[in-house]
């Protein structure tokens, strides 16, 4: 296909007219067959990269990514958008993953998006041998090297769906990525040949601001008070994006809050309030951000500090996608510094405290030494903690690197998809009298669209049978509450919580290994990029923006001309060239010749002094006559 074969495609779904940046390359590379590597900052327009090529060839595309929320929302825009698309994660039963990838074998699927955790899955493994596979695109491509800053180590399967598919090529995707990271995705990905197209970093309608806070809750109230536009503020805590929602709100100031904890259809309810204008601040965990197109936020405040630049950088660069000047602004404090070291132990407890909840894993859900190889378990984290006197964040920290190792698969809280089985046979749903005409369509939605559920629970997607109904999404979910007190169906609701699935059989904790690529390294890195956030938060000696782009390996860089290191030499400046001015009004204010050699033996820099003197001229408070200054006639 020609370039305006996929113009054609971007227009009939997307609605655009031509590509941005290197979107284009990368289409026609992948789609040429060749192994690719896109980086594009926030805001790039990744998705098009693959979505494009994927609707312009034969075939499934299979989309790995390791974001469950982002995933699924994008499945349900492809849908709205007529684009045939499915999402299998790690939290799915067996039936329902056999039913989507069954979908796939039969060509109803054009975009297959998958969990990292799924790609090993025999059942994957089966039916992938039978698929008609175009390319295979990679999501968050840092998540599979162990020198970025979110490795996942179940991403390290791709290479072996790579040794299946030797002839699909692989699109691998990030926002940031280090050049360590960069070399180590392809090698990971295995590519045939290095190939990279890279958009600068640099976001020069972005002014990075870092400013010392010691009262931040102050500070935040001053610039919102005092400037105007969309904006998201960033905190580490639930209770704080609550608090300081309320904190706002109470100095007149439209704001909400958003973080995980909240239930689907509240957050639709606040992101959408927010994205219309209804409300000005969204005060949010990290949780929020990822996948919203609102090209108009003009604000990324921080709070607290990230734990590294990668993250800072993909925060930041939410603000000014429609290109006008927006601000990025870091409250940073001595406390942060203090703070983002205690991280480092509250990330890398020490080996004995891992095993210690090892143990007591095994105690809460009596698993005895030598059993519950592939036993899955709901995990109350309060209940745990409470019961073995532990703290929720060292424990976390403990699940996921027994996960690293081999021993547990810990899913955090998540999303779990409501579930609907039908209880009557199908012959009895014909003779049922007396449901509700909103009823009566809920299961035909049902029946339409979901198979297999008269042998057992499918995951079902609320908002979509509301659409299709064209019902609201709470009449819906109302509507299957009462079919289950009927006795129609068996309805689980939807509800978040975290799993534990023994990937082993239970061993003794003081046989547990724990390599040096699943800790050291990992801790050493977390260190260096603590270190590296610390240092550009500290660093008011050289541009913000060029100190980022350092970071990321752009050498040819320059002052930005706009953040708060760049904004403060140009005071400096101004300050230096109004004294020399004085200077110079000074000299010859005895209404005598002066020579300009004269003029530069004033103490102060040649650059200012001339600055200063063209200024004078041009005011015409002086006047040079062939190398003589003097006072201008009035």
């Amino acid at each position: 296909m020609s370039s305006n074969d996929y113009r054609a495609i971007l227009k009939k779904y997307w609605g655009y007219d031509d590509f941005r940046g290197i979107q284009l390359d990368i289409i026609n590379s992948i789609t040429e067959g060749h192994d690719t590597l896109g980086l594009m900052p926030t805001g790039g327009g990744k998705s098009i990269t693959f979505q494009v090529p994927a609707l312009a060839q034969e075939g499934v595309c299979i989309v790995i990514t390791p974001l469950i929320a982002l995933m699924n929302d994008q499945v349900h825009h492809l849908r709205e958008q007529g684009i045939r698309s499915a999402a299998i994660n790690s939290d799915m039963p067996s039936s329902e993953c056999i039913r989507i990838l069954e979908n796939a074998v039969f060509g109803a699927v054009k975009l297959l998006y998958i969990s990292p955790e799924r790609l090993s899955s025999e059942i994957f493994r089966a039916k992938l041998r039978h698929m008609k596979v175009s390319f295979i695109c990679v999501d968050e491509a840092h998540c599979i090297s162990q020198w970025g800053y979110d490795f996942r180590p179940s991403y390290l399967e791709i290479a072996q769906i790579r040794h299946e598919l030797p002839d699909i090529p692989i699109l691998a995707l990030t926002a940031t990525a280090t050049p360590a990271v960069v070399n180590d995705i392809q090698e990971k990905l295995l590519f045939r040949k290095k190939n990279i197209f890279q958009m600068s970093f640099e976001r020069t309608n972005l002014s990075y601001i870092v400013r010392d806070a010691a009262d931040k809750a102050f500070q935040l109230i001053h610039i919102l008070s005092h400037v105007d536009g969309s904006t998201i503020v960033y905190t580490r805590s639930r209770q704080r994006t609550k608090e300081y929602a309320q904190l706002l709100q109470e100095t007149g100031i439209s704001a909400t809050f958003f973080h995980a904890g909240l239930d689907n259809d509240e957050k639709l309810k606040r992101q959408k309030a927010w994205q219309s204008g209804n409300i000005r601040v969204m005060v949010a965990t990290n949780a929020f951000g990822m996948g919203i197109d609102k090209p108009d936020v003009r604000f990324v405040v921080h709070i607290d500090c990230p734990s590294s630049i990668e993250a800072y950088f993909q925060e930041a660069g939410r603000a000014g996608r429609d290109g006008k000047r927006a601000y990025a602004v870091l409250l940073f404090n001595e406390h942060d510094t203090q703070k983002l070291h205690k991280r480092i132990a509250d990330s890398f407890p020490e080996k004995d405290y891992i095993r210690k909840v090892y143990d007591c894993l095994a105690y809460f859900y009596q698993v005895a030494v030598g059993d519950g190889y592939n036993a899955a378990f709901e995990f109350p984290i309060d209940k745990f903690c409470h019961t073995y006197g532990l703290f929720p964040v060292q424990v976390e920290s403990a699940l996921r690197i027994l996960d690293r190792a081999g021993y547990i698969a810990f899913t955090e809280e998540q999303d779990h998809q409501a579930r609907v089985m039908f209880t009557l046979e199908r012959d009895d749903l014909y003779r049922l009298k007396g449901n509700t005409p909103e009823e009566d369509a809920v299961i035909t939605a049902l029946l339409r669209n979901y198979s297999g559920l008269f042998n057992d629970y499918s995951y079902i997607d609320e908002a979509f049978i509301a659409s299709l109904t064209e019902l609201n999404r709470m009449v819906v979910h109302n509507c299957l509450k009462l079919l289950a007190q009927k006795r129609i169906i068996s309805f689980i609701p939807q509800k978040r919580t975290p799993f534990i699935r023994y990937q082993q059989r239970r061993e003794e904790s003081q046989y547990l290994s724990f390599p040096p690529a699943v800790y050291e390294k990992l801790r050493q890195r977390l260190e260096e990029r603590i270190d590296a956030i610390v240092s550009y938060a500290t660093n008011d000696s050289q541009c913000r923006s060029q100190q980022l782009l350092r970071y990321f390996g752009e050498t040819r860089t320059h002052d930005c001309g706009h953040c708060d290191v760049c904004l403060s030499r140009k005071k400096e400046a101004r300050h230096d060239i109004d004294t020399a001015k004085e200077q110079i009004s000074m000299l010859v204010a005895d209404k005598q010749r002066h020579s300009i050699k004269e003029l530069y033996d004033i103490p102060l820099p040649t650059e200012v002094l001339k600055q200063a003197l063209y200024e004078l001229l041009a005011e015409e408070v002086v006047t040079n006559d062939d190398g003589q200054v003097f006072l201008t006639a009035s």
